[in-house]
């Protein structure tokens, strides 16, 4: 265990780890007095990427992300195929519709044709999505900004870290989309973040006029090996992260996308959520 998790534990009461994710509502909130007496608010937005369960079917996904106490979800393919006709996509809208969450994007999408990024945006669009999850090539920026202005749907390009020559960091996306339409942004993974050896705090701050979406994963080192742990049991300073989006008044989503345990994820997500909400109810 880490000494930022044990620094974080001594400082925060059992009572408010001790509290079982259910506990807690899909959009935390909450406030602590300052010295002088002025009120310090966070209103953060958790969800999930649908790719931390990967292992089980649609509705079984949607009832274990319930089961964290959290309602919003992007759908990744094995949720919701891409190739989906009209009927299966607005079918997923309902079930989800009908469970209470909030289907508020899909990704993360490849799209290294033109044909792809075609198939994408009407994907998008049937499900009436907001945005995008994607990992556009290089040479289909002109045409993915096209898409962007004709269907008014954010793309939000998501970095995965060492050895990845496309988009490693969220600095390598922004880098390409800066001058672009401001509907086209980051899905910063700040676990691949970290692996790279980047500050994910630093990062969100230095590219957050483009941060439409985050996702919350704790690696084991620092490292081309890094690999996904719980949230807290890594390397990552949470409690700092935290604070950072929280004093940027990011409105997006911090969706959890925890990749150990496939057939078994939800003790780690239980465990994982719970220490978040922790943090965040002593900002």
């Amino acid at each position: 265990m880490k000494a930022n998790r044990r620094n974080f534990l001594k400082r925060t009461s059992a009572g408010v780890l001790g509290i079982g994710a259910l506990s807690f509502p899909v959009v935390t909130k909450a406030a602590t007095v300052k010295e002088n007496g002025n009120t310090s608010k966070s209103d953060l937005k958790l969800g999930v990427a649908s790719f931390t369960l990967r292992e089980f079917t649609r509705e079984k996904a949607l009832d274990m992300t319930l089961r964290c106490g959290l309602k919003r979800i992007t759908f990744k393919s094995m949720h919701l195929p891409l190739d989906s006709g009209a009927h299966t996509i607005k079918s997923a809208v309902a079930e989800c519709k009908e469970k209470g969450v909030d289907f508020y994007g899909a990704g993360v999408i490849y799209m290294n044709s033109e044909e792809e990024v075609d198939q994408a945006f009407e994907y998008a669009k049937m499900a009436e999505l907001d945005m995008i999850v994607g990992v556009p090539s290089h040479n289909l920026l002109d045409y993915v900004e096209k898409k962007v202005k004709s269907y008014d749907i954010k793309l939000a390009i998501h970095n995965h870290g060492p050895g990845d020559k496309v988009y490693p960091s969220a600095e390598s996306a922004y880098v390409k989309i800066k001058g672009r339409d401001k509907r086209m942004g980051l899905c910063v993974d700040i676990g691949h973040t970290q692996r790279i050896k980047r500050d994910p705090s630093q990062d969100v701050t230095q590219f957050f006029d483009r941060v439409f979406d985050i996702h919350l994963k704790d690696v084991t080192a620092s490292e081309h090996d890094g690999e996904t742990c719980i949230i807290g049991r890594g390397v990552i300073d949470f409690p700092a992260f935290l604070k950072t989006v929280s004093k940027l008044n990011y409105k997006g989503t911090l969706a959890l996308e925890y990749e150990a345990e496939g057939d078994d994820p939800l003790p780690g997500m239980m465990e994982s959520i719970g220490y978040i909400k922790g943090i965040i109810a002593t900002l």
